[in-house]
């Protein structure tokens, strides 16, 4: 089992991001707190994961900061400036698609391995039976490809390879959409023991709001790029929420079953 990691917080202050004319996010600020797990809802388009993308450098920020911030919100430290490597020791991201985001022809000793090839870090063959056996794998699915994986199974080896590098600071894209629901609840469980155990601070994308608000204390909901209202998952669940947007969303979220 992995040591619990010293938790990051973060905070993003007027993140802009454009491709070309399309403002994509405009004007984006939050806090996340050390070992906080926070949501970011909104409707397909509304920008919630390109602000992922921003936050761990794949997209380019016109505007604004990202920061990791210590254990008192203070001390920030800014994301992907001289330092890439650093900035990857502390962020890692799971994405959507676990059939799209595993290299078919490499094996997974390999697709683990690679990470840790990139930064030089010793002692891969520990490290790699470590971290299947954190995402509920054995050793037997070392070197099977992901063809011989079940959808469940590959984003397991998904979250395996973002926790190898030991990161305090998890971005997770709508990691269960693409699976079946019995599957998902085995990932999102997975996933609320992972942070427990490490300590981690999550920050997770999703238009599923039974999913955020089972796996996050506090959300931001988004449309068109903006901020439209910042609320605890509590206050979702009992239909607290101020803006009429967030109201559509619950209304239009399918199978949305507010908890008794």
């Amino acid at each position: 089992m992995s040591p619990a990691v010293a938790a990051v917080g973060l905070r993003v202050q007027g993140l802009q991001v454009a491709y070309g004319a399309h403002l994509a996010v405009d004007d984006l600020s939050f806090e996340v707190a050390p070992g906080e797990s926070f949501g970011i809802v909104g409707e397909s388009g509304s920008g919630k994961s390109t602000v992922l993308r921003a936050v761990c450098g794949l997209a380019p920020r016109r505007f604004g900061t990202v920061e990791f911030t210590g254990a008192a919100g203070e001390g920030g430290k800014p994301v992907a400036s001289a330092d890439p490597g650093m900035t990857a020791r502390q962020v890692q991201m799971v994405f959507q698609d676990p059939y799209g985001s595993l290299h078919p022809r490499q094996t997974v000793d390999r697709i683990l391995a690679e990470p840790l090839r990139i930064h030089r870090i010793a002692d891969a063959g520990a490290r790699i039976e470590r971290a299947l056996a954190e995402v509920g794998l054995g050793s037997a699915f070392r070197y099977r490809y992901p063809h011989q994986l079940s959808g469940g199974q590959r984003q397991r080896v998904a979250i395996a390879r973002a926790l190898i590098l030991e990161p305090p600071l998890l971005l997770l894209d709508e990691p269960t959409s693409a699976l079946d629901a019995s599957v998902q609840a085995e990932v999102l469980n997975l996933l609320e023991a992972l942070r427990a155990r490490r300590g981690l601070t999550f920050v997770m994308v999703s238009h599923d709001l039974a999913v955020v608000t089972h796996l996050c204390q506090r959300l931001l909901v988004m449309r068109g790029g903006r901020a439209v209202e910042l609320l605890a998952a509590t206050d979702l669940a009992a239909s607290r929420v101020q803006a009429d947007y967030t109201r559509e969303l619950m209304r239009a979220s399918a199978g949305y079953v507010r908890p008794g």
